[in-house]
């Protein structure tokens, strides 16, 4: 989540200085810093269920599973906390700055109601700029809703859902499956049938 932009302008130097001492997140677009607010318990439950899972059906298959405390940069110039990313192979991180990785393959972010036109429209369109990413994944938190885009060949992106408790979503970058029912396992979600509002 995000709250309000710091209202001057700020290097990217600056920013990740700041970023080292700071307790809390940011991201950073051009020359703005934005802090990340604190998330739900229906966000972090869905959160660690799908970390779980991942890494569950990743594990010794050369995939690395990164919680929303790695900071991506993108080529676009945004840096940014996925919920969650993916590396499979050697992760790629800033020559500058080791923390910052380059390479996510998928990333996956759990929507919330004030940033999810944001993670929709505007972070995906910075997290295209990534040659690397291959799916993004969006869930939902009032809802048994998954989204996914997928990059073709040809440079578009495809996308589908699964709705519904007992639906599946096969993510073909890293062939594995998920069942909605898992990652909703322990989440109160009021109206299984209708997705979120677009």
């Amino acid at each position: 989540m995000m709250v309000a932009a710091h209202p001057i302008y700020t290097s990217v130097d600056e920013y990740l200085r700041l970023e080292e001492k700071s307790q809390t997140k940011h991201e950073y677009i051009g020359g703005k810093i934005v802090a990340m607010a604190g998330a739900t318990p229906e966000h972090n439950l869905i959160l660690v269920n799908a970390i779980t899972e991942l890494r569950t059906q990743l594990r010794k298959r050369g995939c690395l599973v990164f919680p929303s405390d790695q900071k991506v940069r993108m080529p676009s110039g945004l840096f940014a906390y996925p919920d969650i990313s993916i590396v499979c192979g050697k992760p790629q991180y800033d020559d500058k700055h080791p923390d910052i990785l380059l390479n996510p393959l998928v990333v996956v972010e759990v929507l919330s109601p004030t940033t999810e036109r944001y993670d929709r429209v505007l972070k995906f369109a910075h997290y295209r700029s990534l040659q690397s990413l291959q799916e993004y994944v969006l869930i939902a938190q009032d809802a048994f809703y998954i989204g996914r885009y997928t990059r073709q060949e040809n440079g578009e992106w495809l996308y589908d859902d699964a709705i519904g408790r007992e639906a599946e979503l096969k993510l073909r970058a890293i062939d594995i499956t998920l069942v909605l029912s898992v990652i909703y396992e322990d989440v109160d979600v009021p109206d299984e049938d209708m997705p979120p509002d677009a």
